[in-house]
C-alpha cells in the first residue's frame, strides 16, 4: 500500500506545515540551554523501563518538564526529535498548540513514507521488474506487492527493530489488514452493488483461504509467544508457497498482474508548477508566483531527490542524477555516524573523507556516462539498485520517526501504542488502499473489481508475511541463539478474531450470492469493522474489559 497524491494544494500545505514546524523547533532550540532541544538518537533504543509512566501521574506543566529532566533514561525518545520534550517544555502550557504540531508532523510523515514509495521505490521496483524480465503473475504477487505494501513493511521491521515497542508494528499489520480486508472490501462491494459484476471464484476462494492460512500460523505463534530464527524464516517463506500457488494457477487471460501501468501513480513534485512557470513566462507577476509556488515545495522534495538516484524517463534529470550519486555517500555516512554513538573526531574525518571520495568518483562516472537528454538505457543494473537501496533508508527512517511519534503520541495523551498501531498508523498506510482499489472497481469495469478485490487479499498476504515476517527474521537473528518474545497482548488476539470474522463473512457470503459483490456483503464487512471500532474505543474509555484468556 501507498498514497496516491494528486493535488499541488495538500503538497504545499504540508511543506509549508514543514517549515514552519522546522522554524518552531529551531527557535525553541536556540533559546533553551545547550543540553536540551533537538534530541538526535539512534532508532535502537533499549527498553525503557517505565516508559514514562510518571508522566500521566503529573499535571502541572512546569512539573512535567521537570519530570522529563530527571528520568532522561526513561524518557529517552525513540526518534529523531525529542517530542515529549517540545510538548511539555516548549509548549508548556499551550497543549491545543503541542497537538497541532504533532498532527501537523503526523500528516507530513505519512506523505513522506507514502510519496517515498510511490516515486522512489515503486519506481526502481518497475525498472528491475524490466531488466530481471520477470514474468507479469510473478512480478504481481511480489514487487507489486512490495511496492504497495511498503509503508506497512517498513513500519513493521522499525517497530520490532526498536525494542519494545513490537506491539506497535504487529498491530499496525493486523489492523492495516483487517481495514483493507473489511473496510475497503466493504467499500467497494457497495459502490458496485447495482452493476451485478462476479469476480472470479477459484482466484478469490484461493487469496482468502491462504490469507486464513497465514493467520492460523500467526495465531499459534501468538498463543507459544515466542519464536526462533528457524521459525520465522518458515512464517516468511509461507509467501513463497503463496507465489507459486498463484503462478500455477495463473489465467493467461487475466490482466490483474500486468505491468503495463506505473505501479503506482504519483504526483511528480514541482512538475506541475514548472510547466505553469513555463506556460506563464509572459507575465512577470505569474512567472515570480509560479517560482515562488516552486521553491515553497522543495523542502520535502528536495532532500531525497539529491540523494536518491532516480532513472525513470519521466523525472530524468542530469544535475540530479549526478548530485544523487554523489550525494547518496555522504548521506549514508552521516546516518552511520549518528547512530553509532560517540564517534571520535579521527575516525568521524576519515569516514567523510571515504564518502566524499566514493561520492566524487561515482559522480564523475555519472557525469561522463549519461545524456542530459534521456536516462541511461545500458548497465541499469547499478542505477536501479542505488535507487532502490537509497529509498528503503529513506523509507526506513521516515518509518522510525513515524512509529517514535505514536509512542510519544501514546505517552502523551495515555493511549497504549498498541491502539495507536490498530487505528493511525493503520489508516494512514491503508487510505492509498481505499482511494485507489475503489476507483479501480468503480472505474475499470468487470476486470477491475476483480483487480480490486483480489489485491485487497494478496496484499495484506504479502504484508503479513513478508513484512512481520522479515520483522520476525530480523529480531530473531538479532537475539540468536536465543528466541524473541512475540507481542501477546488482548487486543491482538481479539483484532485476530475480528480480521478472521470478517473473512469468513466474505467466504460464506460470496459464493451464496453468485460471486458478484453487493450491499449485503459490503454492510456485513463495515458492521465486522465497528463493532471492533466500538469494542476498542469502550475498552479505552473503561466501558468494557473482555477476559481473553491469552492476553498478558
Amino acid at each position: 500500500m501507498a498514497f496516491v497524491f494528486s493535488h499541488k494544494e495538500y503538497v504545499l500545505f504540508l511543506n509549508i506545515s514543514f517549515l514552519f514546524l522546522l522554524l518552531f523547533v529551531l527557535a525553541a532550540h536556540l533559546g533553551s540551554s545547550p543540553q536540551r532541544g533537538l534530541h538526535l538518537a539512534s532508532l535502537h533504543h533499549p527498553l525503557r523501563q517505565d516508559d514514562c509512566d510518571g508522566l500521566r501521574r503529573i499535571t502541572d506543566h512546569g512539573a512535567l518538564c521537570s519530570y522529563l529532566e530527571t528520568h532522561e533514561k526513561a524518557c529517552e525518545p525513540r526518534g529523531f526529535v525529542d517530542y515529549l520534550r517540545i510538548f511539555y517544555c516548549t509548549c508548556g502550557g499551550h497543549p491545543l498548540l503541542g497537538y497541532a504540531l504533532l498532527v501537523l508532523w503526523l500528516l507530513v510523515l505519512f506523505y513522506l513514507l507514502g510519496n517515498t514509495a510511490s516515486h522512489y521505490f515503486c519506481s526502481s521496483l518497475e525498472g528491475l521488474s524490466a531488466v530481471l524480465r520477470l514474468p507479469p503473475t510473478i512480478a504481481g504477487v511480489t514487487l507489486l506487492s512490495l511496492g504497495n505494501g511498503a509503508p506497512d513493511v517498513f513500519s513493521s521491521i522499525v517497530s520490532f527493530a526498536a525494542s519494545g515497542v513490537g506491539d506497535v508494528g504487529l498491530s499496525s499489520v493486523l489492523g492495516g489488514a483487517f481495514f483493507v480486508s473489511s473496510v475497503v472490501v466493504g467499500i467497494i462491494s457497495i459502490s458496485v452493488d447495482s452493476r451485478s459484476v462476479a469476480i472470479d471464484r477459484s482466484s478469490f476462494i484461493r487469496d482468502l483461504c491462504f490469507f486464513l492460512l497465514v493467520l492460523s500460523f500467526l495465531l499459534v505463534i501468538l498463543i507459544v509467544g515466542r519464536i526462533g530464527i528457524w521459525g520465522s524464516m518458515v512464517f516468511m517463506s509461507l509467501y513463497v508457497a503463496y507465489v507459486v500457488l498463484v503462478w500455477t494457477g495463473h489465467y493467461s487471460k487475466e490482466k490483474q498482474s500486468e505491468l503495463d501501468v506505473p505501479i503506482l501513480d504519483g504526483l511528480a513534485v514541482g512538475e506541475d508548477v514548472r510547466e505553469g512557470v513555463r506556460s506563464n513566462s509572459n507575465s512577470r507577476v505569474s512567472y515570480c508566483v509560479g517560482w515562488f509556488l516552486y521553491l515553497l515545495e522543495m523542502p520535502l522534495y528536495l532532500p531525497r531527490r539529491l540523494t536518491i538516484p532516480d532513472v525513470s524517463k519521466e523525472r530524468w534529470s542530469k544535475p540530479f542524477a549526478v548530485a544523487s550519486v554523489s550525494l547518496s555517500p555522504l548521506f549514508l555516512a552521516t546516518l552511520w555516524i549518528s547512530q553509532s554513538g560517540e564517534v571520535g573526531t579521527a575516525e568521524r574525518m576519515t569516514i567523510y573523507l571515504i564518502a566524499s571520495s566514493v561520492g566524487i568518483v561515482l559522480g564523475i562516472i555519472a557525469m561522463e556516462t549519461t545524456e542530459k537528454s534521456a536516462p541511461p538505457e545500458t548497465c541499469l543494473m547499478p542505477w536501479l539498485a542505488g535507487g532502490f537501496l537509497m529509498s528503503l533508508v529513506w523509507s526506513y527512517i521516515i518509518a522510525g520517526e513515524l512509529v517514535a511519534l505514536l509512542v510519544a503520541i501514546g505517552d502523551i495523551a495515555g493511549i497504549s501504542p498498541l491502539v495507536l498501531g490498530f487505528t493511525v498508523l493503520a489508516w494512514g498506510n491503508s487510505l492509498g488502499d481505499l482511494i485507489a482499489n475503489t476507483a479501480l472497481a468503480v472505474n475499470g469495469g468487470g476486470d477491475g473489481v476483480q483487480i480490486a478485490i483480489s489485491g485487497c487479499y494478496a496484499g495484506p498476504v504479502f504484508n503479513t508475511l513478508v513484512g512481520l515476517g522479515l520483522s520476525l527474521v530480523l529480531a530473531s537473528v538479532a537475539s540468536h541463539p536465543s528466541a524473541i518474545a512475540v507481542p501477546r497482548h488482548r487486543t491482538i488476539f481479539e483484532t485476530l478474531g475480528f480480521l478472521v470474522g470478517g473473512l469468513l463473512w466474505a467466504l460464506l457470503m460470496l459464493p451464496r450470492r453468485g460471486m458478484k459483490p453487493d450491499k449485503v456483503v459490503g454492510m456485513g464487512l463495515l458492521a465486522i469493522y465497528l463493532t471492533f471500532l466500538c469494542s476498542r474505543l469502550s475498552e479505552s474509555l473503561g466501558l468494557m474489559k473482555l477476559g481473553i484468556p491469552f492476553g498478558v
